[in-house]
C-alpha cells in the first residue's frame, strides 16, 4: 500500500516515514505542496498525508487540485491549529481525517488504519490474500488455517507484500521500505529473505503465492 508523506519539518517527516515503512507501507515523502502535487498526479497511491501550512502550495491548495483533476484518495490533514473553524474547514474541503500537532505515532498510524479501511476493505487489522491472512495488531500469520510463525523481518516484509498485493514490487522498493535505505544492505539481502518466506508461506502448500517477476521484483498473488 503507497502513502504520500508530505511535511516540511524534515525531522517529523522522517519519523512519520519510518513509522510507515516499519508496518509494511511503501511511503514517497517530500516537504512543500507544490511536489506533493506533483507526486500525486504523477504516481498512484492509497492514501496521503498532508501539512496545512505546506511551503509554496497549502495542503488546502494541494487538496482543490487533485480533485479538480478527478484524483480521489483518502487524505489526512496535519496542522498546529487548534481553532474548531480550522478543524471544520479542513474536514469540509474533502480531507478525511484531521491530526493536531503533536501526536503520538502510534495514534497516527492507527488513525491511518481506519482511513484507509474504508477504501481497501481492510477490517480489523487483518489482510487477506487468497488463504493467506496477516493479523497485524496479534503479529500473526495464518494459511489455510495454519498458524506460521515468521521473524520480525519476515513479518514486515510479508505485510508490506500483502498490503500491495498483486502489484509488482522490485527489490530497490523492498530495501526501501523496511530496511529504510540503509546504504550497506544490498538487494541480495531481499533475495534472501524471500527464500526463507517462501519455505514457510508456499512451500508446504500446492499454489505458490510468492511469485518472481523476472528483471523487476515479485509480486504477492492469490490462485485465481
Amino acid at each position: 500500500m503507497r502513502i504520500l508523506v508530505a511535511e516540511d519539518e524534515r525531522d517529523l517527516n522522517s519519523r512519520i516515514v519510518e513509522k510507515l515503512r516499519s508496518e509494511g507501507y511503501a511511503v514517497d515523502t517530500c516537504y512543500d505542496g507544490e511536489s506533493a502535487l506533483e507526486f500525486l498526479t504523477l504516481s498512484s497511491y492509497e492514501g496521503a498525508i498532508l501539512d496545512i501550512a505546506l511551503p509554496i502550495k497549502s495542503g488546502f491548495d494541494v487538496l482543490h487540485e487533485i480533485h479538480g483533476r478527478r484524483i480521489f484518495i483518502p487524505v489526512m490533514f496535519l496542522s498546529s491549529k487548534t481553532a474548531v473553524d480550522e478543524i471544520v474547514r479542513g474536514l469540509d474541503e474533502g480531507a478525511d481525517d484531521y491530526v493536531i500537532k503533536p501526536f503520538d505515532l502510534e495514534v497516527l498510524s492507527a488513525r491511518l488504519r481506519v482511513m484507509l479501511r474504508k477504501t481497501v476493505g481492510v477490517h480489523d487489522n487483518i489482510y487477506r490474500c487468497g488463504d493467506l491472512e496477516v493479523d497485524v495488531s496479534k503479529q500473526e500469520v495464518y494459511r489455510a488455517g495454519s498458524r506460521i510463525e515468521l521473524t520480525g523481518r519476515e513479518f514486515s516484509i510479508l505485510l508490506y507484500f500483502i498490503r500491495n498485493k498483486g502489484v509488482v514490487i522490485s527489490r530497490e522498493q523492498i530495501l526501501s521500505g523496511i530496511w529504510n535505505d540503509d546504504g550497506e544492505i544490498t538487494s541480495n539481502v531481499v533475495d534472501v529473505y524471500i527464500r526463507y518466506l517462501r519455505r514457510k508461506i508456499d512451500d508446504p502448500f500446492r499454489y505458490k503465492m510468492i511469485q518472481t517477476v523476472r528483471g523487476v521484483g515479485y509480486c504477492l498473488r492469490a490462485e485465481h
